[in-house]
This record gives structure tokens, C-alpha cells and sequence, in this order.
């Protein structure tokens, strides 16, 4: 038998003989009675980019959609199995969740991979080259600005693909149906790995500001 990661049992030791122990009454209401989150996060799978840790969530409060930049693909139903839309439609239809927010970081390893594809050619993944295919009408605008370059251009792309993820929200019917009648409300944020800094997306102004 395969030994398992240590360092997973021994978080898991702290969290039953900690948070657990302090909070057992609300896992327990929320095993009886089930979930009822307000909010859906679809976040990066990046390691460093936790959302119940950003936001300080409780268990229950939060439901969280991760993938490889924080991707929302357009609405496409068909034989083939999509986890993101999947998920989503979960969110929206069942838990009836009253807001979306699509949160991109900076140094994004998913968009660093899309833009050296757009310019060197295909990585070559045998999933992550069709993946990454969502980013390319982000990363050609990005390219256009003759003015951006390294990191500039990497947080110009990851924030633009928030609001193009935003964009393919609404071409789930569910979503723009629920959006119209003010039952859902989207959201884009941004967070700055070095400096913990959060950047909120206006809606009139399409810019990332401060909270």
C-alpha cells in the first residue's frame, strides 16, 4: 500500500482536533439540511490562490469552480463532458446562487502558457493546447498593444480574459435568463499573489479598482 502524503494527514489531524472540533455543529446542519451558498468563485487550480482562503469563507458558504486560469467556456452542449459548464449549471439551476464572480491572479501560469503558444506554437498537451485555445481572442488583443510587455502584459491579459469568461457567462441561457430578472449578478476580480491586493471589476468603466 502506497504511504500517503504525511503532510496531508497531519493538516488533517489539525483541522479534525481544530476548525472542525470548534465548528462541528455547522458541518453537522450542513451534512442534514445541505448547501446553500450565495456566491459560485470560478478561480484558477493555481496552488497559490486559495478562495476560502482569500475570502475567509465558512464551509458552506462558497462554491468553487477551479480550472486552469479560471476559464469559463462559451455555452456548448453536446455528447462531450464539460466540468466547468457542468458545474455551473449545478450552481445556477439548483443551489440558485445569487452571484458569479470569475477571480484571475496575477502570474498566471495558464495565461504565461497561452501567450508563449500564441508566439512560439503549441506546448503540445495532449488537453491543455484545446484549453487554452479559449485564451487566444484575450491574448491577440493583448499582443496588439505594442506598448505592453512582461508583467504588464501578463496581468493586461489575465484581466482581460476575466471579463471574456464574464462574456461566455452569458451565453448559458440559464445565466443571462437569471441575470435579466435580477436573480444573479456578475462579478470579475483580480488577485495580486505578491502583495495580496484584490482589484474589482467596474462595470461602467471596465477597469480592475480597488474595493
Amino acid at each position: 500500500m502506497n504511504k500517503f502524503p504525511n503532510d496531508l494527514l497531519t493538516g488533517y489531524s489539525a483541522f479534525r482536533n481544530g476548525s472542525f472540533a470548534i465548528e462541528q455543529q455547522r458541518y453537522f446542519d450542513l451534512a442534514e439540511h445541505g448547501q446553500t451558498p450565495a456566491t459560485l468563485l470560478i478561480a484558477c487550480c493555481d496552488s497559490r490562490v486559495s478562495p476560502e482562503v482569500i475570502f475567509q469563507t465558512k464551509p458552506g458558504e462558497l462554491f468553487v469552480i477551479r480550472n486552469v486560469a479560471n476559464l469559463v467556456p462559451p455555452h456548448k452542449p453536446d455528447n462531450e463532458c464539460h466540468s466547468t459548464s457542468a458545474a455551473l449549471e449545478y450552481a445556477v439551476s439548483v443551489l440558485k446562487v445569487q452571484n458569479i464572480v470569475v477571480m484571475g491572479h496575477g502570474g498566471c501560469g495558464g495565461i504565461a502558457a497561452a501567450i508563449d503558444a500564441q508566439l512560439n506554437g503549441a506546448i503540445g498537451g495532449e488537453f491543455i493546447d484545446h484549453w487554452i485555445e479559449l485564451l487566444k481572442p484575450s491574448i491577440t488583443g493583448t499582443l496588439s498593444h505594442k506598448d505592453l510587455a512582461g508583467a504588464k502584459l501578463q496581468s493586461h491579459a489575465e484581466k482581460d480574459s476575466i471579463i471574456r469568461s464574464i462574456e461566455n457567462l452569458r451565453t448559458f441561457p440559464i445565466v443571462t435568463e437569471a441575470e435579466k430578472s435580477g436573480a444573479i449578478t456578475l462579478h470579475g476580480a483580480w488577485f495580486e499573489v505578491k502583495s495580496g491586493e484584490l482589484s474589482i471589476l467596474d462595470r461602467d468603466s471596465g477597469k480592475f479598482i480597488e474595493p
